[in-house]
């Protein structure tokens, strides 16, 4: 999943970063509300994390502006504004959660991942596929009775393609949604990650659509 960061404090906005890319998570980060919303606009991102407190536009005006332009991605304000009529002003302006500085990144992170089940459609933690069952908050894996050991970025790839299991999932919108902005790599990185998938899970879970992409099987196969 690729979430934006647009905090001004630089180093708590590197330190979200630093634990989020360790959970697998693809992060950018801005440190405006211009250059936020520009991001925000631009980047096809399943999460913006959003300071009201910021220098060129506030939060409050970043996400009225995106709301206001049909953009839904949920939006989790983190400020130290914690007046109840500020929380009132920022969830009526558009944003799904509010979350007060100082805060426990522990409670930060269920947040995050509690509005990615939203907007997925699922209230369940668990996402099950047949016999897969990926529970996110824990990385954990198991096929069956076996449970196999992924690092943060294999777990990262096979969520996105849990989230949209049966679709084809081009390798494109797989480096968007898991990999960061920046990245400049080959996109052929994505096959290392789908072989590596498909050597621990097994090698019928994961189907490639030639010139297309890939699709997370589920059904009669895995029954």
């Amino acid at each position: 999943m690729r979430l934006l960061i647009v905090e001004d404090e630089r180093r708590l906005a590197q330190s979200l970063a630093k634990g989020l890319r360790a959970e697998g998570f693809a992060v950018d980060l801005a440190h405006d509300g211009i250059e936020g919303l520009h991001l925000a606009r631009e980047g096809g991102y399943d999460l913006v994390v959003l300071d009201l407190m910021l220098p060129g536009l506030n939060g409050y005006r970043v996400c009225a502006e995106l709301r206001a332009a049909g953009d839904e991605t949920p939006i989790l304000m983190l400020t130290a504004k914690d007046g109840e009529y500020d929380e009132a002003e920022g969830l009526d302006t558009g944003a799904d959660d509010y979350l007060t500085k100082p805060f426990s990144y522990v409670v930060l992170l269920a947040r995050i991942r509690a509005l990615l089940r939203r907007r997925a459609g699922r209230g369940d933690a668990l996402l099950r596929l047949g016999r897969l069952t990926l529970d996110p908050a824990r990385r954990r894996v198991t096929v069956g009775e076996s449970r196999p050991e992924l690092t943060a970025k294999e777990f990262a790839v096979l969520e996105y393609l849990a989230m949209r299991a049966g679709e084809v999932v081009s390798k494109g919108e797989i480096l968007e949604h898991v990999w960061d902005f920046a990245y400049q790599g080959d996109v052929n990185i994505v096959e290392v990650y789908v072989s590596a998938l498909r050597r621990k899970l097994g090698a019928d879970w994961i189907t490639t659509v030639r010139g297309a992409g890939y699709r997370l099987t589920e059904g009669d196969a895995h029954a």
